[in-house]
């Protein structure tokens, strides 16, 4: 049951991971006008995002091996919190660049330890469902963003209620810490299985 429990959550991770994604192109083309910048500044946000991704996910087996995959991911979900509430009170572009930083790090920490605490601990068709659920949050974002800009909101307004989404979703990781799986003891149990092991195969010396 506990397993089962922690599988939805992180589901639920998988689709607030998705969330801020495809968020950047749809409010867009209200952002730039606000912000008085051209319409291709938008790349520059995104490769940032990109490049906070990949740097942190070529941390990712450090900090995993040293904090877990539970803590990596609580924190790496409330940073991308508050880079979502940053974006939803930024009002000058270069704010946006720099709070684009953490919402990258924190998207590529989250991914990739909920894929590698998924594929240690649940069977692999699980891998496929935690990927389609990323697509169900990707799809959401827009349609929260369209929702505001529809009735003439701003694009704040969208930041801001996936800010409070992520940050709901941090109260669930922290109340499910104790549900998670240390990979260090898995590890030590894995080495004493194998110790084990090559002991029992080596030839008795008379």
């Amino acid at each position: 049951m506990k397993n089962r429990i922690l599988l939805l959550i992180i589901y639920l991770a998988f689709i607030s991971l998705g969330l801020p994604d495809a968020l950047l192109g749809s409010a867009w083309p209200a952002m730039f006008e606000y912000l008085k910048v051209p319409v291709s500044y938008a790349g520059i946000i995104s490769m940032i995002v990109a490049g906070g991704t990949v740097i942190s996910s070529l941390f990712s087996g450090y900090l995993i091996q040293k904090f877990g995959e539970a803590k990596v991911t609580t924190f790496s979900v409330f940073l991308t919190a508050l880079a979502l509430m940053g974006f939803a009170y930024s009002h000058y572009f270069i704010f946006l660049c720099l709070l684009a930083i953490p919402l990258g790090l924190g998207a590529g920490s989250v991914d990739a330890a909920l894929n590698n605490y998924v594929a240690l601990h649940y069977q692999a068709k699980h891998m496929n469902w935690l990927h389609s659920f990323w697509g169900v949050g990707a799809a959401i974002g827009p349609m929260i963003m369209a929702s505001y800009l529809a009735k003439g909101g701003l694009w704040t307004q969208g930041y801001h209620t996936i800010a409070w989404i992520q940050i709901g979703l941090v109260i669930i990781l922290l109340l499910s810490l104790p549900l998670w799986v240390s990979s260090k003891e898995d590890t030590s149990e894995e080495k004493k299985t194998q110790k084990a092991f090559s002991v029992c195969l080596k030839p008795y010396r008379v």
